[in-house]
């Protein structure tokens, strides 16, 4: 009873109570002016965000099914203990949820669908929201109007759309349509970004500022927007990124890829020009990084989600108003240390049972045996 009782143990904290100890360490970042702010007053004008990338759930076609299982546990014991313990007012996943989207068939979608939506289960107090990634319509060669359509009905997303939150502009990005080739799906996403681009521009006019153009265009908050995209803005590698859920450093000079890796820099080009962002948020490399874009502009590359593709991953905290962010990481549970726990708790396990069944030759048996050999 008591080894059935260790062991139920063990589990219980490696698989349950282990994402309480590890995210409760994790708090809201203060904003700077939060501190001239009285505590109602802040509650109600900060909007805390919780930011994810790359959750990639596995699919029936690569996807092993012991593989599948451990992986959409980890996730969902995670991102559940983390509504619980930080309450977020809304969530950001930016891109790739899905493993196989670009190929899956209609049932297998429907199926990687329903096991999201039971993974990432959120409170009505909670808001969702989610961008698009390669591996969830294809890239750019491999994306159909079919698939865009698909995901977009699913989780209400289009390339251009803007949400206003507590008088805070994010704007939604499509980055596998930023290829700059004209197609269908293209245009239309640029076309929607256009104006969008112009919406916000008129609104952080002054009112006293006369232009024709802007005079009949439904007027928003004018808080400069946040990016929130897929795909990084271009930049050549990850050479100047640091931390410790930074790439490998094997992996950091590697030339990046334009439009694979990155976008191209005439696509980045274009959303710095079209939305003058006061910050980027993105995902796609499963690694950690932070530039400066034209000097001012920061980008910070979420890394993955997923315990598949990363041993330490993490999500962001943001605390957010009109006129400021503040930003802080909460990492995971290292899967290595778990494993660790097992390792040690398996060797007690041996021991015990060992002990248990007087197959343990206790030491002081073992030190008499030595004495009275040494003494014949």
């Amino acid at each position: 009873l008591k080894l059935v009782c260790f062991v139920i143990s063990v589990l219980i904290f490696c698989e349950f109570l282990v994402y309480y100890v590890v995210i409760f360490q994790c708090r809201w970042p203060e904003v700077k002016g939060g501190a001239h702010m009285g505590e109602k007053e802040t509650s109600t004008s900060v909007l805390k965000a919780m930011i994810l990338a790359d959750t990639h759930l596995l699919g029936e076609i690569k996807g092993h099914w012991l593989d599948k299982l451990r992986r959409e546990w980890q996730m969902e014991r995670s991102f559940q203990t983390a509504l619980w313990l930080l309450q977020p007012d809304i969530v950001f996943i930016l891109g790739d949820v899905f493993d196989e989207g670009k190929w899956s068939s209609p049932q297998a979608w429907a199926d990687d669908v329903g096991r999201f939506r039971k993974m990432f289960k959120h409170p009505v107090s909670t808001e969702l929201v989610v961008i698009v990634g390669n591996h969830d319509i294809g890239f750019h060669y491999e994306m159909t109007t079919y698939k865009v359509n698909r995901f977009e009905k699913i989780f209400n997303f289009t390339s251009g759309k803007l949400i206003t939150r507590k008088g805070i502009n994010f704007v939604l990005v499509n980055s596998v349509a930023m290829e700059g080739d004209g197609c269908a799906v293209c245009r239309t996403s640029e076309a929607k970004l256009v104006a969008l681009s112009h919406k916000l521009n008129c609104s952080q006019q002054k009112p006293n500022h006369s232009n024709k153009r802007c005079s009949d265009v439904e007027k928003l908050p004018a808080s400069e927007p946040i990016l929130l995209q897929h795909y990084p803005l271009y930049r050549k590698s990850d050479a100047e990124c640091s931390g410790e859920d930074s790439a490998p450093p094997e992996e950091k000079n590697i030339p990046f890829k334009e439009k694979y890796d990155v976008l191209s820099q005439e696509a980045s080009q274009k959303l710095i020009w079209w939305f003058h962002p006061r910050l980027i948020l993105s995902g796609h490399t499963h690694s950690a990084c932070e530039v400066l874009h034209a000097g001012k502009i920061p980008e910070i590359s979420v890394p993955s989600f997923s315990w598949r593709n990363r041993n330490n991953p993490s999500f962001i905290m943001g605390s957010i108003t009109p006129t400021d962010f503040s930003l802080q990481k909460c990492f995971l549970p290292y899967e290595g240390r778990v494993f660790t726990i097992y390792c040690a708790a398996g060797a007690l396990l041996v021991i015990l049972i060992l002990a248990h069944f007087q197959l343990l030759t206790p030491p002081f048996y073992f030190a008499q045996h030595l004495i009275s050999k040494h003494k014949a």
